[in-house]
């Protein structure tokens, strides 16, 4: 009988898990909160990630218990964990992805490099912070937040006062404006057993927050870059005990420095390009990780591999009254779409394109994106 891997979560992440998982011969179940979710082709039960009755019920028809996101109380993972339930990863890392002020403690005892932060609990001490940092910093809810939301850009302290009566006394967290020529991700898988696996470091361009293009491997990074970059996730993993895949997103700093932005411990949006241009995609090798199974090779198929979400895009019937102009104008680049309902800056499918040169792959990719879009 073949390994269950249960997935909370109906996303398109537990959607694009679902052809590695045929593939592998393993059995995907996943919890889906509505019908009308991304994944709905391997939904097996319908309940809320917050309601621990329905998760350890769920859990119980599966040998792990893994994420589509990090949404999952720290009380539901603790408890599956007390009743013998294998969830990877445990409750301890992503209490880290849940919490960015945990997160920032952590990594800052670990000597990882990350930006200047505090802990600010009203004006007067975002004030202080500011005056300390040329008058500009980046306010941050510790949790929820995701694609732009929770993060603002903050000037002078009463910028804030309706997030600080928002969080009830409870702090929020500020950090310098990283001055920052480009944005950049590492992504790493592990097994519980220890063995690691990394694809090269990819370059992401960002809009309104959202993330809207990777370039893998990120341009000029061969060498010290690509090594400190390899070093940084290597010991966030390590150090944290992440199973399966992490991400670890990154500032390229004018400066020439790195630092941690953000950790997701999942399949990750900088990640999708692996489905076509890496030997073994992030979401098989998440799968194997898990399972603790020998991870597959994570080179890359084309010299350049260039991944463009489709954001928003028309309403989902006209997205399939688009599909003949788009497939004949570009056969060579490969599209995943999600089935979610189009709404203004909502991710709705991606498309990969590969070759030699990155002017025409870029080119490819963004014209076949174009088609999609309002």
């Amino acid at each position: 009988m073949s390994k269950i891997v249960g997935v909370i979560g109906g996303g398109q992440l537990a959607r694009m898990m679902i052809p590695a998982a045929v593939n592998l011969g393993i059995t995907l179940r996943v919890l889906a909160v509505t019908e009308n979710e991304p994944a709905a082709l391997a939904v097996t039960a319908y309940g809320s990630h917050l309601d621990l009755d329905a998760v350890a019920a769920f859990a119980e028809t599966v040998d792990v218990v893994t994420f589509d996101h990090e949404h999952v109380p720290q009380s539901v993972l603790r408890e599956l964990v007390a009743r013998g339930v294998n969830v990877q990863p445990g409750p301890d890392p992503l209490q880290l992805a849940q919490d960015k002020l945990a997160m920032r403690e952590r990594l800052a005892a670990l000597g990882i490099p990350v930006p200047d932060w505090a802990r600010v609990s009203d004006t007067d001490e975002l004030a202080a912070f500011l005056a300390d940092h040329g008058g500009s910093a980046v306010l941050k809810t510790p949790t929820g937040g995701y694609d732009g939301k929770g993060v603002r850009v903050v000037r002078d302290a009463a910028e804030a006062a309706d997030w600080f009566a928002e969080a009830d006394g409870k702090p929020l967290l500020v950090e310098e404006l990283v001055e920052f020529r480009r944005e950049l991700a590492q992504l790493v898988a592990r097994r519980p057993s220890g063995e690691l696996a990394l694809w090269p470091v990819v370059e992401s361009v960002q809009r309104d927050g959202v993330c809207a293009e990777v370039i893998a491997p990120a341009p000029n990074s061969a060498g010290k870059l690509a090594d400190v970059a390899a070093d940084i996730a290597t010991t966030v993993a390590e150090s944290l005990g992440v199973t399966g895949v992490l991400a670890v997103e990154l500032f390229e700093t004018t400066d020439d420095r790195l630092l941690v932005n953000e950790l997701a411990m999942r399949p990750h949006n900088t990640g999708h390009w692996t489905l076509d241009g890496a030997t073994t995609s992030q979401f098989e090798q998440h799968l194997r990780a898990v399972l603790d199974l020998p991870l597959g090779a994570t080179g890359c198929r084309d010299e350049w591999s260039v991944m463009v979400n489709v954001l928003g895009g028309p309403t989902s019937d006209a997205i399939s009254d688009r599909y003949d102009a788009a497939f004949a104008d570009q056969p060579t680049v490969k599209f995943h779409f999600y089935d979610k309902q189009p709404r203004p800056g909502r991710k709705v499918g991606h498309v990969n394109a590969g070759g030699d040169d990155l002017d025409d792959v870029v080119y490819r990719a963004r014209a076949a994106a174009a088609f999609f879009e309002n």
